[in-house]
Protein backbone atom coordinates (compact mmCIF):
# COMPACT_ATOMS: atom_id res chain seq x y z
CA UNK A 1 0.00 0.00 0.00
CA UNK A 2 1.37 3.20 -0.70
CA UNK A 3 0.01 7.35 -0.55
CA UNK A 4 1.37 9.72 -2.59
CA UNK A 5 1.16 13.86 -2.87
CA UNK A 6 2.41 15.35 -6.11
CA UNK A 7 3.05 19.38 -6.28
CA UNK A 8 0.30 21.08 -6.97
CA UNK A 9 -1.57 21.11 -10.35
CA UNK A 10 -1.81 24.87 -11.98
CA UNK A 11 -5.38 24.77 -10.50
CA UNK A 12 -4.04 24.94 -6.71
CA UNK A 13 -5.07 21.53 -6.28
CA UNK A 14 -2.49 19.25 -4.86
CA UNK A 15 -2.61 16.01 -6.25
CA UNK A 16 -3.35 12.88 -4.07
CA UNK A 17 -3.14 8.68 -5.06
CA UNK A 18 -3.43 6.06 -3.27
CA UNK A 19 -2.78 2.35 -4.58
CA UNK A 20 -3.49 -0.54 -2.21
CA UNK A 21 -5.26 -3.87 -1.74
CA UNK A 22 -8.88 -4.59 -2.98
CA UNK A 23 -11.44 -1.82 -0.98
CA UNK A 24 -12.14 -4.37 2.19
CA UNK A 25 -8.25 -4.66 3.68
CA UNK A 26 -7.91 -0.48 2.71
CA UNK A 27 -11.01 -0.30 5.52
CA UNK A 28 -10.07 -2.33 7.62
CA UNK A 29 -6.60 -0.59 7.67
CA UNK A 30 -8.26 2.61 8.34
CA UNK A 31 -10.21 0.97 10.98
CA UNK A 32 -6.47 -0.60 12.45
CA UNK A 33 -5.40 3.14 12.49
CA UNK A 34 -8.54 4.58 13.98
CA UNK A 35 -8.71 2.03 16.52
CA UNK A 36 -4.49 2.89 16.70
CA UNK A 37 -5.27 7.01 17.09
CA UNK A 38 -7.79 6.10 19.98
CA UNK A 39 -5.35 4.38 22.08
CA UNK A 40 -2.78 7.34 21.64
CA UNK A 41 -4.89 9.76 22.39
CA UNK A 42 -5.81 8.05 25.66
CA UNK A 43 -2.72 7.52 27.00
CA UNK A 44 -1.75 11.00 26.24
CA UNK A 45 -4.94 12.13 28.34
CA UNK A 46 -3.31 9.71 31.34
CA UNK A 47 -0.13 11.01 30.65
CA UNK A 48 -1.22 14.90 31.28
CA UNK A 49 -3.86 13.32 34.10
CA UNK A 50 -0.43 12.23 35.82
CA UNK A 51 1.74 15.52 35.08
CA UNK A 52 -0.82 17.67 36.69
CA UNK A 53 -1.19 15.80 39.93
Amino acid sequence: MSFSFTDPKPDNKPSFSFTGPKPGDVEEQLQTIADMAHEILRLVAEVRRQISN
